[in-house]
């Protein structure tokens, strides 16, 4: 079992950038598939992204594809999620979340074992 924490969340203005991060004490951290979800109030979680436990392999949703950036760095047990040039529309709680599954596409949140708390965005225009 792992506990993931994500950081990193606030209030932004719309243009800006910041970087999110997801942690977790546990060793076992650097043997799971790391992705990224995005929850609007009322609406299901969006897939943002997914990052493989090596690093080596990325996949995102096609709609943050070139605008948010997965990074990780094993040796900080950290998972990164780079938000770019926010819009009011990228406001709300962003969520890190383990898997262990080969693929890495199309992922939904049943797929995933362990969630982190979430850290809010809120974008002003």
């Amino acid at each position: 079992q792992i506990h993931l924490v994500e950081s990193g969340g606030g209030l932004v203005h719309a243009g800006d950038s910041l970087r999110l991060s997801c942690t977790a004490s546990e060793r076992a951290f650097n043997t799971y598939n790391i992705g990224w979800f995005r929850q609007v109030s009322g609406i299901e979680r969006e897939f943002v992204g997914t990052v493989r436990w090596s690093g080596g392999d990325l996949y995102y949703n096609e709609s943050f594809l070139g605008r948010f950036i997965i990074t990780r760095e094993n040796h900080k047990n950290t998972v990164y999620l780079q938000l770019n040039n926010v819009t009011p529309d990228d406001t709300g709680v962003y969520f890190c979340a383990a898997h262990q599954l080969p693929t890495l596409r199309n992922m939904s949140p049943r797929d995933f074992n362990y969630w982190g708390q979430g850290t809010q965005v809120t974008v002003s225009a």
